[in-house]
């Protein structure tokens, strides 16, 4: 498989969820994310830290993706773990896009790993969240500084979208409107 984009959604766990700053807004953020990746057929790949303790993925979030694979792990970055880092590698990504949490430990470790692999890195700013924001938008900060875009979920998706005559960009308008 030779994939140029492909989604990975971090550690969407509910118990994570709701102990984060505005949680509401990183479910709805996230599904937009999820959404718009299933429409330009994108693979997306969901982590989940400690399953057998911290619970499965939001139900809500993997019902977007039906068939997207889901990788439980033990380590902070997402690449520390052999059976999720093979499955990157699988789709031999050129960008990664990156939406979940929590933005200070595992979406930045992603982060930094997914640059180290020479990938090219899009950290989903409105699609992440953290218990304190301040940390977030150090962290944020130094993944810029290392050179991952730090944009809004619309930004991207339009980005990847290029043109209103691409055949996705009427679907995805109404999903920015449904999850706006």
């Amino acid at each position: 498989m030779n994939t140029p984009t492909l989604l990975l959604c971090v550690d969407l766990q509910p118990v994570f969820i709701r102990v984060m700053n505005e949680p509401d807004d990183l479910v709805r953020r996230a599904s937009l994310a999820i959404a718009a990746s299933q429409g330009l057929q994108l693979p997306i790949l969901f982590t989940e830290q400690v399953p057998a303790k911290l619970g499965a993925t939001s139900p809500e979030l993997l019902a977007l993706a039906p068939d997207a694979k889901v990788y439980p792990k033990d380590t902070f970055s997402a690449f520390g773990d052999e059976a999720v880092s093979d499955a990157i590698a699988a789709y031999s990504p050129k960008r990664i896009i990156l939406c979940g949490l929590e933005t200070p430990v595992c979406v930045y470790q992603t982060a930094l790993a997914a640059l180290r692999a020479n990938c090219r890195v899009s950290v989903l700013s409105d699609a992440i969240s953290a218990r304190r924001p301040a940390d977030a938008q150090h962290c944020l900060t130094a993944l810029r500084d290392q050179g991952a875009e730090v944009l809004p979920v619309e930004t991207v998706f339009y980005a990847l979208l290029e043109t209103v005559q691409h055949p996705f960009f009427k679907a995805y308008t109404q999903l920015v409107k449904a999850h706006g």
